[in-house]
């Protein structure tokens, strides 16, 4: 490693790779509230975040726990939970007045269609504006859970009418 009074040792999250800060800057600039998912091995999390600084503040937050709430009584780490949990930010995002917000995956890995891309399409679903292309959305197919076997997609349009009625904008 270097050493000498000319080097600067780089930020410890951006040492630990878990922070790009060239994409947090942008963020932050666009002063719109940001759309931030995060996955765990037992969550989807979803949060809408605003930018002030002294920190990021949380405005809103939702989790597949968050829709036992809702109808489901397990909440799997899964597309469809995904999809509903983004559904469940959109909705009550919308009912604390934020219309739109910028969609923040972190570090996380952009492949096409996969459950950061399924909590996209639920908050464009519940009327959240965020910028995007539809192509990235999983299929229609996945999103109702036809890839599950023996899953009844009217768990989907149940909770949906549950969480419409439960967060009125």
């Amino acid at each position: 490693m270097a050493t000498g009074p000319r080097y600067s040792v780089p930020y410890k999250r951006k040492r630990e790779n878990k922070t790009n800060y060239a994409k947090r800057l942008s963020a932050v600039k666009s002063t719109s509230p940001r759309l931030v998912v995060r996955k765990t091995n037992l969550r989807i999390l979803a949060q809408i975040v605003k930018f002030e600084e002294k920190g990021d503040k949380t405005l809103v937050s939702a989790s597949n726990i968050n829709l036992k709430e809702y109808g489901i009584e397990k909440a799997p780490k899964n597309l469809v939970t995904s999809y509903l949990v983004g559904y469940l930010i959109g909705k009550l995002a919308l009912k604390n007045k934020i219309k739109e917000a910028v969609f923040d995956i972190g570090l996380n890995i952009n492949t096409q269609g996969n459950r950061m891309f399924a909590v996209l399409a639920g908050a464009v679903k519940s009327g959240l504006k965020i910028p995007h292309d539809e192509k990235i959305f999983p299929s229609k197919e996945r999103l109702e859970g036809k890839h599950i076997k023996g899953f009844d997609a009217k768990i989907i349009e149940k909770v949906m009418s549950n969480i419409d009625s439960k967060v009125k904008a």
